[in-house]
């Protein structure tokens, strides 16, 4: 991911779209007159459904799965929680060519926008660029927090499937952890934060096909906490993964004693019942093909 920060929105069901007739009337003129100038030429136009909070979107965020010049620009104008609507102009929309043969060409579009969250990483890619001996003269609530904005960027990006870049994001989380030294009152809470990206990391490599790295993960959070009903199940699913069905159990049955009513615990052992029979009925097959070849084997020899 190139960008240093990143915003998240839903789009309301549109584009609806208006052609600008020689008369200059439009069906969105009305509208138009009480909404806000967010371009200073009237190019991109707002209305606010319902207010926001907290701070805008950082001015030199760039922004995933918007497509539109327009709609990043009056993203950028947005606060957490806001829901707005959005006249384009061509020009900050489709132009020209238009998008056929939904959008013709030089159409004016509205868009409904209800921004649900965003993450500005620029503070933590900055922190990240420093050295350790730098990242050590900060304090520990700074560490924390660069070290959460990574795992909810890595989350993030583990809800859109990419589990490449998610997988990155926490093990930068990881390394800022790992390299923190600090007083021994501070491990508890390093420890804590650690114990959440290696849950979510675990489980991006079993996203991944690669169980070997899942099991290690899971491991590492056991010994942190040992205890962890997701440690243990991210442990047993490793295992499964790999077939190792003794293990599996163990780990999965630690799991449900910490848990007995976790669906996902529980249906995995049952996956694991499933697994094994069909595992032990393969074996016993095998062996009574070996067995019945040797019986079948001549006799050398007189009787």
């Amino acid at each position: 991911m190139t960008s240093t920060s990143t915003s998240t929105s839903t789009l309301r069901p549109g584009p609806q779209v208006s052609l600008w007739g020689e008369d200059g009337k439009s069906p969105y003129q009305r509208l138009s007159q009480r909404m806000l100038d967010v371009t200073g030429d009237r190019g991109v136009l707002k209305d606010v459904i319902r207010e926001g909070a907290g701070e805008l979107v950082a001015p030199d965020a760039s922004v995933l799965d918007i497509t539109l010049w327009g709609m990043e620009l009056g993203l950028l104008s947005m606060r957490r929680g806001e829901l707005a609507r959005f006249l384009l102009s061509p020009r900050y929309a489709y132009g020209a060519l238009g998008c056929p043969p939904l959008i013709p060409p030089e159409a004016t579009v509205l868009f409904e926008i209800e921004l649900l969250d965003f993450l500005d990483s620029a503070e933590s890619d900055e922190f990240c660029a420093l050295s350790a001996e730098q990242q050590d003269q900060f304090p520990l609530d700074k560490v924390l927090k660069v070290a959460t904005t990574e795992r909810e960027f890595g989350n993030y990006l583990f809800r859109q499937k990419r589990f490449y870049d998610a997988k990155a994001r926490y093990k930068r989380a990881l390394q800022l952890l790992h390299r923190r030294s600090g007083p021994p009152e501070e491990r508890p809470l390093v420890e804590e934060a650690r114990l959440l990206v290696l849950l979510n990391l675990s489980l991006t490599y079993l996203k991944l096909e690669r169980p070997t790295a899942a099991l290690r993960c899971g491991e590492q959070a056991l010994r942190i906490d040992q205890r962890s009903a997701k440690a243990l199940f991210r442990c047993g699913q490793a295992c499964l993964f790999m077939a190792e069905y003794e293990k599996a159990r163990d780990f999965l049955v630690r799991a449900q004693r910490e848990q007995p009513c976790n669906h996902d615990i529980n249906n995995e052992l049952r996956k694991l019942a499933c697994y094994y029979q069909d595992y032990a009925e393969r074996e016993r097959e095998m062996c009574y093909r070996m067995f019945a070849s040797h019986n079948e084997d001549p006799v050398n020899g007189d009787n």
